[in-house]
């Protein structure tokens, strides 16, 4: 069967498992604001509301812890499309509801799919991507999110107009049934199209296919010729790394919390914490009631444009990420973030009211805090509100899913950054709930304290090369020597100073240190 040997598409392909992450986020953004959707499922707001919310990313929680089991197992590619086949089942559940027990059974399944795919697509990105593009193509994880997030907001913005508009009161139930049928498709391309990308070359070296991971290695990264100087110098660090991770003999659920591990498993959870707790997912989920509650033009119409930002925003991060850095990212969107939203916090505490009497009426029953007929006020609430969610797509939004893929070794990699998602669904979910009925009250300042004492730069750097970084001994604030041991090696081979067999069948044996031959290879 034909498999794609280029690394852009095999990732961008990939990261439509991120853009089911997005349809899922906007799947109940787009539909809050229509009379279809509240008179149906009887207005639920507060308590309720959140329950509905969150059933989506409890199911991811599920799905994250879940995850590795199967891509360990059954590889990253099948899992991925294991996801897809969970999104299919829990959307035609949400299509055809009838009641509020229903829509939450199929946002749980649904949220399996985004559990397993948001864990997952990022390693599995990383493992294909050489260490120069790493930051950029699993990057495109995050904006595929954007893109689902978009997209999604827009089919739910169009068929919100269904039946005389979102504000009829006898509006027909096609208003939100229309957008959850149609994030099938995505699902079913995904499903079909893996089929024709190549397993991860790391995952089938654990496995010791040796045959087939350097092939993939050949294909992606050398144009097909298995003796490749830069194929040989990551067949022969890939190796040697997984040669000493069973030399240690260590489980690999003992290895998570082995004291040098540990560091950073508690690293990638923390950085996937704070991607929640910064708040972007809260306002992705609740814009509509942010607008609502600055009392500006139509709020579907201005959270839309919110969505564009988020998309467009992101493409710097893409571009120049692997020459920027995962550190100053961070560092710096959530400085700007904390500040953007303390301006939010005092304007809507200084300048707003409580939302009874006069002030009440059907569009915005939602809300019990809004600012009234101050447009200047309500202006600036919307431009902070757009400043955040552009400095969140350009930092911490494709920071967050790079830096947990690439910090673990290979055993523990599935596992590790399994647990690192199911920290972002934890707290996702928890926030998805108590945002309706306590909105959002959080000590921002916290994450960038968090990551200048605990996060180095891994840019630059072989996945292999990571326990360099990390067991150094140099504070975080000090970078390590530049350079990659990889380039080094690749060019004593390519200079003949260094010589290296890679297996025609079974283990390597890394004694062995004379090219293969035309013939062996053609033998293969």
């Amino acid at each position: 069967m034909y498999q794609s040997n280029n690394v852009y598409f095999i990732c961008s392909f990939a990261a439509i498992g991120g853009g089911l992450f997005g349809f899922d986020i906007s799947s109940m953004s787009g539909v809050l604001g229509t009379q279809a959707y509240k008179r149906y499922f009887g207005n639920p707001t507060s308590y309720r509301q959140g329950g509905i919310t969150c059933a989506m990313p409890f199911g991811s929680l599920v799905g994250a812890l879940c995850s590795s089991f199967i891509a360990d197992r059954y590889s990253r590619r099948t899992s991925i499309q294991i996801a897809s086949i969970f999104w299919i089942v829990g959307s035609i559940i949400q299509c055809a509801s009838v009641n509020i027990g229903m829509l939450v059974v199929g946002r749980v399944i649904a949220g399996i799919c985004v559990g397993i795919a948001s864990s997952i697509c990022p390693v599995y990105q990383a493992e294909i991507a050489p260490k120069e593009i790493r930051g950029r193509v699993v990057s495109l994880q995050q904006w595929a999110i954007t893109w689902g997030i978009l997209i999604q907001y827009f089919i739910q913005y169009g068929s919100s107009w269904v039946g005389g508009g979102p504000d009829n009161p006898s509006q027909p139930t096609s208003a939100f049934r229309i957008p959850w049928g149609v994030q099938i498709v995505p699902a079913v391309l995904l499903f079909f199209g893996m089929f024709f990308l190549p397993r991860s070359p790391r995952w089938l070296a654990s496995k010791d296919r040796w045959e087939e991971a350097i092939q993939v290695m050949a294909n992606l990264h050398g144009g097909g010729d298995v003796n490749h100087p830069k194929v040989l110098a990551e067949y022969q660090e890939i190796e040697e790394a997984l040669r000493f991770e069973r030399e240690e003999a260590i489980n690999s659920y003992r290895q998570l919390v082995e004291p040098r591990m540990l560091k950073r498993v508690l690293l990638g959870m923390s950085i996937q914490m704070w991607s929640q707790l910064c708040g972007m997912n809260v306002m992705m989920y609740y814009v509509v009631y942010i607008m609502e509650g600055a009392n500006i033009a139509s709020p579907l119409l201005t959270a839309s444009i919110q969505y564009i930002l988020n998309v467009l925003l992101t493409l710097p991060a893409i571009i120049y990420l692997d020459r920027f850095g995962r550190r100053p990212a961070m560092l710096i969107g959530s400085f700007l973030m904390m500040t953007y939203l303390f301006v939010v916090g005092a304007l809507q505490a200084s300048y707003g009211v409580p939302n009874v009497g006069s002030l009440k009426n059907p569009t915005n029953s939602d809300i019990s805090w809004i600012v009234h007929d101050n447009k200047p006020v309500s202006k600036a609430i919307v431009a902070m509100t757009y400043l955040f969610v552009c400095t969140f797509a350009t930092t911490w939004g494709p920071t967050s899913w790079t830096y947990p893929s690439e910090i673990f070794p290979t055993k523990i990699r599935a596992k590790a950054v399994s647990l690192a998602t199911a920290a972002n669904w934890f707290w996702n979910c928890v926030l998805a709930f108590a945002v309706p009925p306590l909105l959002w009250n959080i000590n921002w300042k916290m994450s960038f304290i968090h990551m200048f004492l605990t996060a180095p730069e891994t840019k630059g750097k072989t996945l292999e090369e990571m326990d360099d970084v990390f067991d150094s001994g140099l504070p975080a604030w000090k970078a390590v020597p530049k350079g990659s041991k990889l380039d080094q090696l690749q060019k004593d081979i390519e200079a003949g100073n260094i010589k290296i067999q890679h297996p025609i069948g079974g283990v390597p044996t890394m004694s062995e240190k004379t090219p293969v031959t035309t013939e062996e290879t053609a033998a293969t």
